[in-house]
């Protein structure tokens, strides 16, 4: 298979610009991981704290991890067909808590 064809593109992160390799096709999901990783930066340089650029971007890339796996688990429960949160489970008990009650209302 021949190799896939890339071009450079100039992203900007956290007011930096930086020049990357990008294969055909994929210039606009990468535009907007650049754009989603310098926000998700930005948020935790205005915690106030003076932080250098790179434990920004390792804090950043922290968090997203953390979402990222989180996301994963919640769709396994999903796909396993269990309630993916907390909240879902406490509203499918309520749910299955009121059909009790109505259950057990109904005459015989």
């Amino acid at each position: 298979m021949p190799p896939e064809k890339q071009s450079a593109l100039t992203i900007r992160i956290l007011g930096r610009d930086y020049s990357i390799a990008c294969p055909e096709g994929e210039r606009e999901a990468l535009l907007n991981s650049a754009e989603y990783l310098s926000r998700r930066m930005h948020a935790i340089q205005r915690k106030g704290k003076t932080l250098g650029v790179e434990r920004i971007a390792v804090m950043a890339a922290l968090n997203i991890a953390r979402d990222l796996i989180a996301a994963e688990r919640r769709l396994e429960r999903q796909e396993a067909g269990l309630p993916a949160t907390d909240g879902e489970i406490t509203e499918r008990l309520s749910q299955l808590q009121l059909h009790i009650d109505s259950a057990l209302k109904e005459p015989n």
